[in-house]
């Protein structure tokens, strides 16, 4: 069965986050999938992050190597559905391109997100939940 993986699910694996061992025991026998934009995300969260004194400049390619390894298939989305989403509910449009990646997939969202979670349940998106 596939699931569309947030960014935050990624991170949380790859930095060892309490998260971690629950989303990997979760995800078991899931296909993860996400949307196309999920490298350069995750780029942008680990600059943030070294910048933020999170994660050293020294650890970066480390950890950038731990969430590349994680199979995942990217997806191309309908961009300008997704930016509809967004300035509907007025969220982020990154935010809105894995919504909307669930929605044209018809699969279960799997976020740390708890405003995606609220929107995705608005929208009848099924969420994928840690206990």
């Amino acid at each position: 069965m596939n699931v569309i993986a947030d960014t935050n699910t990624f991170l949380a694996v790859a930095l060892r986050e309490p998260a971690r061992d629950g989303l990997i025991k979760l995800t078991d026998g899931y296909h993860l999938s996400a949307p196309n934009i999920l490298p350069y995300e995750i780029g942008n969260a680990l600059s943030s992050l070294v910048k933020r004194k999170v994660v050293t400049f020294q650890e970066l390619p480390e950890v950038w190597d731990a969430v590349v390894s994680i199979p995942v298939e990217l997806r191309a989305i309908n961009i300008r559905t997704a930016l509809l989403l967004a300035g509907y509910y007025k969220i982020y449009a990154y935010d809105a391109y894995f919504l909307q990646c669930a929605i044209e997939t018809k699969s279960p969202l799997l976020t740390l997100d708890n405003g995606m979670k609220h929107i995705a349940k608005k929208i009848n998106i099924e969420l994928l939940e840690l206990p």
